[in-house]
């Protein structure tokens, strides 16, 4: 055997795909564990078809997991990957478009079978046409080298021993970038304790799969790539959605409040539920509800009773929600309503990312019904998010839609976990006593007698001597809450809360301008965040002068927002939408900006926004 050499890499992306049930997902989370485990930043990418189990070996039931990792500042998951692990032909077929040439393929040659090319409209084995030649492939027998591997467990079926050739490809690629692997025993060691001939073979075949790397000539050289420089601190890998959570029972606790999620499973939702409902000794409850209309009815329910009430759900709910947040706004009661959106209308693309819904929270309920709205832009950012829309809820006593998306929602990265002490006092005072006398000089409660300052009502629990006073949807009499149908009052009481929106104090716009020479601006919001950051960096590297920020208050926005946009000769807003906030600046502050828009499904690359900026530089030059 021919020695082997080690190279030292800056970055890598690498993508795993294969079939839904071949564990492509869990081989890329358990690699990107790794990976986090010995420092180097990160992000990810997973990809997955909307079906529980589409058909085998098809295009559309290609499932893959990208992670790009490298030992200096991650922004996005990458525009294209330096590795493809296919598992089939379909995965082969599926991401080769997105290869650039001179990237590294591993098949598994085991599946390129006759039957299995011609599902996806192989005449010929690419592995053996040449129709590969600009690529470096590694045609490896996974499957029946798993199972050969796997010979001494009899107990197993061969289809048993087959479903351990992602624990191999895990192997083998762990043993090419130079990852441990005592994270994934340790795991594994936990999902199968139970069954420890499943175990075994689990850990044979990732055993196997490294020893493949590090003993066969196919593979010449390992790869390491340096940690990357973070500040002193304990990190963990967290995905958007259980930052959120996180986010979210630490936002309670801050408050002093019980939190009461009540929530009906949708992707790409559900993981919000799943995290929170393993928070039961933090004060966590979660209800899961028959319908969206219910988990909603639940939160609002929660928040009368004097807890911070939450609901999840995508855009599909929000649609079902929209009358029971309307009644929110009517009582004027805090509310967190999250919204990961998907791909639309309708079911649209359950497992896709877009930024469709920024309109429909909005403007989305009867009447006028203004409701606070935020946006995460990363998936670690959701965390604080989380704190920022509880903080909005129970200072102003208004519903609040905190968005997220699918690319969060799934994607990864390493989170700085904060000290308790030093997230923010969201402590909230109830009303105890009534606050007002009346005629007689006796006192009495006024439940819409407001906080000069915040515009906010008493939150007054239900069953405190003395606050007793009446709810439900039809408008109320200014200060005293009783029923009211005079015109004046209710003019009176959409502009209040207005108002109350309008008032939200937000931090202002930051504004990345280096040089202060820029006269290009652009401006994101939600996940665009890393394809813009990553897209300015490119063209700066380049010698180029480009300004960049990026929006989390969306209504309200920030006060210097008005400025900023004025303060350059053009402004780009790329969006995952046809350009909703384009639409939304446009109206508001009569700036001409220019939108970029995709609704593919999928992130920008850095390569296509930076084409688009180019072009914007030209015409300004």
């Amino acid at each position: 055997m021919t020695s082997k050499t080690v190279q030292t890499l800056d970055r890598v992306v690498i993508r795993f795909a294969g079939d839904s049930g071949d564990g492509m997902q869990l081989t890329g989370d358990r690699f990107t564990s790794e990976t986090a485990a010995l420092g180097n930043d990160l992000s990810t990418l997973p990809n997955f078809p909307a079906e529980i189990r589409a058909p085998q070996g098809t295009l559309p039931g290609v499932s893959s997991f990208q992670l790009h990792f490298a030992d200096h500042d991650v922004l996005t998951p990458g525009d294209a990957p330096d590795v493809l692990v296919a598992m089939n032909p379909a995965a082969l077929k599926a991401n080769l478009a997105d290869l650039p040439r001179g990237a590294t393929i591993v098949a598994n040659t085991d599946e390129f079978t006759t039957r299995n090319l011609a599902k996806v409209g192989y005449e010929t084995s690419p592995l053996e046409d040449g129709s590969l030649e600009s690529w470096h492939v590694h045609a490896v027998a996974l499957t029946s080298i798993t199972v050969e591997a796997l010979a001494p467990f009899e107990g197993l079926t061969r289809k048993e021993k087959e479903r351990a050739k992602n624990m191999f490809a895990l192997g083998l690629l762990s043993w090419m970038y130079t990852r441990p692997t005592t994270g994934t025993e340790d795991f594994l060691a936990k999902k199968f304790g139970g069954r420890p001939e499943i175990l075994e073979a689990n850990l044979a075949a990732l055993r196997a799969g490294w020893n493949y790397g590090e003993t066969t000539e196919d593979f010449a050289s390992s790869f390491v790539v340096q940690a990357a420089p973070m500040a002193p601190g304990r990190y963990r890998n967290v995905t958007g959605n259980t930052a959120l959570a996180l986010g979210l029972a630490a936002a309670a606790h801050r408050a002093g409040r019980p939190l009461v999620l009540g929530s009906y499973p949708i992707t790409p939702a559900s993981d919000v539920l799943h995290a929170l409902s393993g928070m039961k000794r933090h004060g966590v409850t979660t209800i899961q509800a028959e319908d969206e209309i219910a988990g909603v009815g639940i939160a609002l329910g929660a928040s009368y009773g004097g807890a911070i009430g939450v609901t999840s759900t995508s855009g599909p709910g929000i649609a079902l929600k929209s009358e029971t947040i309307g009644l929110a706004v009517s009582l004027e009661l805090p509310l967190v309503v999250v919204d990961i959106q998907r791909g639309g209308p309708s079911t649209g693309l359950p497992t896709k990312t877009e930024q469709a819904d920024l309109l429909q929270v909005m403007y989305g309920r009867n009447g006028e019904s203004p409701v606070p709205v935020l946006a995460a832009q990363t998936p670690a950012d959701c965390f604080d998010a989380a704190l920022d829309a509880v903080r909005i809820a129970t200072t102003y006593r208004t519903p609040v839609v905190l968005l997220s998306d699918g690319y969060l929602a799934n994607g990864s990265e390493p989170w700085a976990v904060p000290e308790v002490d030093e997230l923010p006092d969201l402590a909230v005072e109830l009303a105890s006593a009534p606050n007002a006398v009346d005629d007689a000089g006796e006192p009495v409660f006024r439940p819409y007698l407001r906080d000069p300052e915040t515009l906010a009502r008493p939150w007054a629990v239900p069953g405190t001597p003395g606050l007793e006073h009446r709810i439900g949807g039809i408008e109320k009499a200014d200060v005293t809450g009783d029923i009211s149908y005079d015109p004046d009052n209710h003019d009176t009481m959409v502009r209040l809360r207005q108002a109350k929106v309008d008032g939200i104090a937000v931090p202002d716009l930051e504004v990345d301008d280096p040089s202060g020479d820029a006269k290009v601006l652009v401006l994101g919001w939600g996940s665009t965040y890393g394809p813009v950051a990553a897209a300015t960096r490119v063209l700066r590297n380049a010698g180029h002068a480009v300004a960049r920020a990026h929006l989390r208050h969306l209504n309200p926005f920030p006060a210097n927002l008005d400025d900023v946009l004025r303060r350059y000769e053009r402004v780009l807003v790329p969006e995952m939408n046809t350009g909703q906030l384009a639409l939304l600046l446009r109206g508001t502050y009569l700036v001409d900006v220019r939108s970029h828009t995709a609704v593919r499904g999928l992130p920008f690359t850095t390569v296509e926004l930076a084409d688009v900026v180019s072009t914007i530089l030209e015409e300004v030059s």
